[in-house]
This record gives C-alpha cells, sequence and structure tokens, in this order.
C-alpha cells in the first residue's frame, strides 16, 4: 500500500479522533490499516468500548447500522455507502407479524445480518460465534429464526430440545460453495482439514471437520498441528489466516468464495471517509431504541 495514503490516513484518524472497525471479509489491505479487525459479535462489541468519538466502519451497512444503535453519541461513518448485505433484506416484518400471530410464544431470533428495522422486531439478535448459546440461554421452546436458514439449521441441529420455525434467506457467498467443490478440493489435497461456516448448506458442513463462524476458524486454524486446511467461507479471512500462520497452507474451493459488497472498500474509500466524515449512519430514534434492546440483550447472554 501507499506509504503516504497510510500516513494520511494515520493523521485524520487522529485529528477527528476517529478509530476504523473492519470485517474479515473486506480487501487484505483495509485490514491492515484498521485498528480493530474482527467478525460481526467482536465488531459490535468493540464498539461499544472504543472511547474515539468516530467510528469508521469498514463492512456493509447493517453492521454500521448495528454500531450506531450501540453508541447513540458517537458518529458512525461507513467506508463505502453501497456496501449492503443482500441477506439484511431477505425477511420483513409481515412475515414475523405471522410467525407472532400463529405462535405467541414465539422468540424471534434475529441474526445480526439483517436490518435495524427487523432488529427492533425482534427479541434478541446472535451472530455465528454466539448463535447456539444464545438460543439455548432463552426460557423459549419455540424459534423463529430469521433471516439465514442455513445457520438456523446448523443451530437447530445443535439444539433438538427447541422447536424451530426457519426463514429462507441465505448468504449467496456461502450458498455457491458445493458439495462437489469441496470434495474436489478434499480430494487434490487429501491431509488439509476442512474449516466451514454455518452459513454453508447442510451438505456441506457434513464434509467439514470443524464448522464455526470467522474468528472462530482463524482460532481453530491457529492452533492446530496440521499445515493444510481447506476454507469454506469468504476469501477475506485469508488475510489474517496468513498473518497468524505464515507457516500453513490455506485454499479455497472455488472461484465464488468472494463478496462483491465487503470488495467494495479500499483504502481509498477509508481515506475519503475520514476526509469528509460521510455517508454517516442515521437510524429515527424509535427504530434505534428498539434495536438496542434485542443486540443489547445479545451481549448481555454471550457473555
Amino acid at each position: 500500500m501507499n506509504q503516504e495514503l497510510k500516513e494520511r490516513i494515520k493523521q485524520l484518524k487522529e485529528e477527528k479522533d476517529a478509530i476504523i472497525l473492519a470485517h474479515y471479509y473486506v480487501d487484505g489491505q483495509v485490514q491492515e490499516i484498521a485498528d480493530f479487525v474482527g467478525d460481526s459479535y467482536f465488531l459490535a462489541e468493540k464498539a461499544t468500548k472504543v472511547s474515539a468519538s468516530v467510528i469508521i466502519f469498514c463492512g456493509v451497512s447493517f453492521m454500521g447500522e448495528s454500531a450506531k444503535i450501540l453508541n447513540p453519541g458517537k458518529r458512525v461513518v461507513m467506508a463505502d455507502q453501497y456496501a449492503d448485505c443482500p441477506m439484511a433484506h431477505m425477511v420483513d416484518l409481515e412475515s414475523i407479524q405471522e410467525v407472532r400471530t400463529a405462535c405467541p410464544d414465539v422468540a424471534v431470533v434475529c441474526y445480526v445480518n439483517s436490518t435495524a428495522q427487523i432488529k427492533a422486531a425482534s427479541d434478541v439478535c446472535v451472530t455465528s460465534s454466539n448463535a447456539v448459546k444464545i438460543v439455548d440461554n432463552l426460557p423459549n421452546k419455540n424459534i423463529f429464526f430469521i433471516p439465514d436458514n442455513n445457520l438456523g439449521r446448523y443451530v437447530a441441529k445443535q439444539l433438538p430440545d427447541k422447536n424451530f420455525i426457519f426463514h429462507d434467506g441465505f448468504c449467496h457467498v456461502h450458498k455457491s460453495i458445493h458439495k462437489e467443490e469441496v470434495l474436489r478440493a478434499k480430494e487434490a489435497k487429501p491431509g488439509a482439514l476442512v474449516l466451514a461456516h454455518p452459513e454453508c448448506t447442510e451438505d456441506v458442513l457434513l464434509e467439514a471437520d470443524f464448522v464455526g463462524s470467522t474468528s472462530q476458524i482463524i482460532d481453530f486454524a491457529s492452533a492446530s498441528d496440521c499445515k493444510e486446511f481447506i476454507i469454506c467461507t469468504e476469501m477475506g479471512i485469508f488475510y489474517e489466516l496468513q498473518m497468524k500462520n505464515p507457516n500453513k497452507k490455506f485454499y479455497s474451493v472455488g472461484h465464488r468464495q468472494f463478496c462483491p459488497n465487503m470488495k467494495r472498500i479500499k483504502p481509498e474509500s477509508v481515506l475519503h471517509a475520514l476526509e469528509s466524515l460521510e455517508p454517516e449512519v442515521e437510524l429515527e430514534e424509535e427504530i434505534r431504541v428498539r434495536a438496542s434492546v434485542p443486540l443489547q440483550r445479545m451481549l448481555e447472554l454471550a457473555k
């Protein structure tokens, strides 16, 4: 990366009292200049603990919304205004109301990959790293898991005593990873362990040696004695995997492990966000207050 660009970003962070948060799926050069890099849960938690008055968020829109929901007094600025998550828009308020009417004692469990409006209509939020723990701790037997069908089914398999109602949302990146590709990768690299994200389809998860969130995959690979891994999630994770494990090898299963929205964010985008402090995340206060309840409950139940 251009050293002048890095120095300018560093200077602006000090001038604007700003901090940069980045998701593992953004470009490696952006992760390099971030103050904190992590998965959705880590970033949601970290946003509540930083002292800076400005948060520059390198991720998709629902992540910036979550940071603003939890930090109404801070200025949250997206590094790219068009970086969005299709899954976040795959559930609507009508679907939630229909299930609540049919099943009054249901707990609406909302994956953090959702809009502020959907969070506001939910009982608790979860991430892929804490979903099993949080749902297990809920007193409700009936669970409406939104919007991701694959993660919901993975959680349900771990908690057979709960009654799950599933939605049909999905992550297009993880859904595009097919069992046949995983089998070919295993044949090509017979000594490699398969590490998969629970947003993948069940037939892919059945081929995995380990299933976990992005941070859990990184931790597993770093602690393992194995030297080769087949990674079934978005390829932005490779930057952190290789930084922490320079003597290990990591392989994808195909060319589709790529989120175009996450990859919109470049160092130049971060520089522009710092210079202009735009686009700023703005939410209606009523929605923000209501959405903060399930997010705060997530942070409490995940401890």
